[in-house]
Parts: C-alpha cells; structure tokens; sequence
C-alpha cells in the first residue's frame, strides 16, 4: 500500500486554546489510487494532507508512505506536493518553476533524465510546450495550475498530494484541468490524494472519496466511485453521477 493511516489524531495548542483538529482517523491508499478527500470548511482535511507530507507533525498515531515514514518519504522524494495556489516565482520562466524541486533538493537527474530532460518530459506531459521560456504574469490561470502540478511531479514522486488546485478557477477552466489531471496521473502512475470542496470534482477524479465530518474531524463516509477510466465530461450528466454526488451531498448537509 503507498499509504497507511493508523489512529492519527491531531491537536493545536496555542496560549489560550487547544483546538481538536483532526479525530482518531484510520485510511489506507492503494498504490496508483486516485483518493478524493471532502468534508466542510476547518474540518481538518487539508491539516490531514500536511501531516502525510510532513509538514505538520501527527500528536498520536502513525502514518507510513510506501513503507516509509512521511520524514523519510520526503527527504527520499517521494512525495510531491501541490498547493491551492501555484506559487510560482514571476522571476522564473515556466522551465526554471519546473526545475525548482530538483535545484532545492541538489539533484542533477531524475531515473537517469536530466534536469532539462526531465523538465522537457513534464511541459510535454502537461500541455504547456511552447511556453517554456513564458513568466507566470504570461500565463492563464489554468496554464499556471498546469505548472504547478509539473513542478510537483518534478522528482517523479510515488504519491502526489493536493490541496484544493484549482479553486481559484472558473468553471470552465476548472473542468478542463480536471480531464488534464486524470491524464497526467495516469500517465504518471502515482498514488494521488485531492482535498476540494467540489463534489463533482471528487467524483469525477477520484476512485473513491472520504467524507470528513466537522471538526475535529473524523471519516464519517469512504464511498468507492464507481466508474471506469478515462472518464469524459459527459459521464457528469449521467443519472449515476447525479446519484453520487447527491449522495455525498447529503452526508454534508
């Protein structure tokens, strides 16, 4: 299994509080699953997310990454992780943005490619041939978003994680990087985890999807999706995609 939860619990204590943010939670993930995470504002999805990439540290419980904990999955580059907004530095063209992670971690190659070798493999996995020499302020909002998930994929890690990537995006735009980012992970082959808010956007990626409660937040719900690959757009307008998703919807209501 690329990742395994077992009673992971998380608690923030500050001078005047202490804030429960995260229950007991147990969760497994195949390797190569598509895992979509919902659950209401604080409910402690995303704080879940950092924990498994080792940016917030669990207070009881365990969590390992194809066998390894999240410290020694991260410094073995085997997480790649992709935030709710690009953050791409407007100084870098498309290709150095890319490059960032393996500059940072003071690799030359990645499974035998080059640095530009491996760059050149993810503008052309993500769409964005022709623009390597672009700046961000050049981009689209989706074309950014693509960026951002190359760079993630920069070290080509095992698991790819996502906070929210494209809630910054319109509708329009939000769907097509949606069918992008089904390609690129399985054309990727990794193990990816998607916090959002979107129901459609969960069932529409994900192989199947954890529903959290309030918080602190608990697993109240792990429903498989039942649809194969690859998935068009138009499986959303189907009566079983509508069932799902009301389905999901309830269990937040």
């Amino acid at each position: 299994m690329s990742i395994v939860i077992e009673q992971v619990q998380k608690t923030f204590i500050t001078d005047d509080r202490v804030v429960d943010a995260v229950s007991p939670t147990d969760l497994v993930c195949a390797n190569g699953s598509f895992t979509g995470i919902l659950g209401p504002s604080g409910c402690g999805k995303t704080t879940l997310l950092r924990m498994i990439a080792d940016l917030e540290t669990p207070t009881a419980g365990s969590i390992r990454i194809m066998d390894r904990t999240p410290y020694e999955a991260r410094v073995n580059r085997l997480i790649g992780m992709v935030f709710q907004r690009p953050a791409l530095l407007p100084w870098r063209t498309v290709s150095q943005n890319i490059a960032l992670p393996a500059e940072v971690a003071r690799v030359d190659n990645v499974r035998g490619e080059s640095i530009s070798q491996r760059v050149q493999t993810l503008v052309e996995l993500v769409g964005l041939q022709g623009f390597e020499h672009a700046y961000p302020g050049e981009l689209s909002g989706g074309m950014q978003s693509r960026v951002g998930i190359a760079r993630g994929l920069m070290l080509e890690p095992g698991v790819l994680l996502m906070d929210e990537p494209f809630a910054a995006l319109d509708q329009i735009n939000r769907e097509k990087m949606q069918l992008e980012l089904a390609r690129i992970c399985e054309s990727a082959g990794v193990t990816a985890v998607l916090v959002t808010h979107s129901i459609p956007e969960a069932v529409f990626l994900a192989d199947r999807v954890i529903v959290m409660s309030t918080r602190p937040g608990r697993i109240i719900a792990d429903e498989t999706v039942p649809f194969n690959r690859p998935r068009t757009l138009e499986i959303m307008e189907t009566p079983e995609f509508a069932h799902m998703t009301q389905q999901l919807r309830s269990l937040l209501l």
